[in-house]
């Protein structure tokens, strides 16, 4: 008897040090500030751990933290969920085509990016064009500080768009009538509300896909349409010399975004990197998630699962199913 039990002993032993062990796979997905990135970055995660059944943890970080923790490989931040070219276009060309170490997906969804000003504020006082918030007339209804300047927000810190925007402000011939004012997206949303409730003048830095398209009843400015040979950005990564030498003073063209990972991730989570291949979505899309979150206050999370649960053939597309 005592053989017998000394035996199975040996032989739970041996299979529990020569099985194969298969850890679950794991991504570490890069959360930027805007909305719709972060509704992005939650709705991978949530395919990740609901339908694959491996791990995925939310990492905050600007675009230039994340693309280096991709370039690195080391799985501190395996994916950017939501780059936005040609705006990102410094950091691709660097990592993607330079040092080949970030793959781009290859489906993309279109953006859409200008400048905007509440309905009633544009219809009041017949601004429909960028050059309308240069008259002196328009930039005083904007001047909330009374520095002379009307204020407009360009973009949060660390946003390459933000960048730009600073560059065509100048460029459209606007610094002596308006300051580009950069801050967080929650202080230009609260900022928005507050000017429609009060009737006062506001211009901002507005992008589709977005949710302030459900929150608010806003316009999209014209502008001169995009010219390649009058729109040259460099982003602080090609040159500390880069506002100087930088010439924009065209509309952006229409953009391409999708997601981005760390090459190193496929030998780590194939079956995760697989998914990221086929994942697709609209513009309609990345609004409907932006919207839930910013204007009905939801969680990123809960909007996710909801909507994992409740598009059971997109997501089985997406996993090869």
């Amino acid at each position: 008897m005592k053989s017998k039990f000394k035996a199975m002993v040996l032989a739970v032993a041996i299979t529990m040090f020569t099985a194969p062990a298969f850890a679950a796979e794991e991504v570490k997905i890069g959360v930027p500030s805007w909305t719709g990135a972060q509704a992005i970055a939650n709705l991978l995660a949530a395919v990740v751990e609901m339908r694959i059944g491996g791990k995925a943890e939310l990492v905050p970080g600007n675009n230039a933290t994340i693309f280096q923790a991709m370039d690195q490989g080391k799985g501190d931040i395996d994916v950017h969920p939501d780059v936005w070219l040609p705006n990102q276009e410094s950091f691709t060309k660097k990592y993607v085509d330079g040092a080949g170490t970030v793959t781009l997906s290859s489906n993309p969804y279109e953006g859409n990016q200008g400048f905007c000003v509440s309905k009633n504020f544009g219809e009041a006082n017949s601004i429909t064009d960028i050059a309308d918030l240069g008259r002196p007339e328009v930039a005083a209804l904007m001047d909330s500080d009374g520095n002379g300047r009307g204020e407009m927000w360009i973009g949060a810190p660390g946003w390459a768009s933000a960048n730009v925007n600073e560059v065509k402000v100048r460029d459209y011939g606007l610094l002596d009538f308006i300051e580009p004012i950069r801050a967080e997206e929650s202080v230009k949303t609260a900022r928005v509300k507050d000017s429609i409730a009060k009737d006062e003048g506001y211009a901002f830095y507005c992008y589709k896909p977005h949710a302030i398209w459900f929150m608010f009843d806003v316009k999209m400015l014209s502008e001169p349409p995009y010219d390649p040979e009058k729109y040259v950005m460099l982003q602080p990564s090609d040159s500390p010399d880069w506002y100087e030498q930088s010439m924009v003073a065209s509309k952006d063209a229409l953009k391409n975004v999708q997601i981005a990972w760390s090459n190193s991730l496929a030998d780590r989570s194939p079956a995760i990197v697989e998914f990221f291949e086929r994942f697709a979505l609209t513009a309609d899309d990345v609004s409907g998630f932006a919207f839930e979150v910013s204007g009905k206050g939801r969680e990123a999370r809960d909007v996710a699962v909801e909507w994992v649960n409740n598009n059971p053939d997109r997501v089985d597309a997406w996993l090869g199913l």
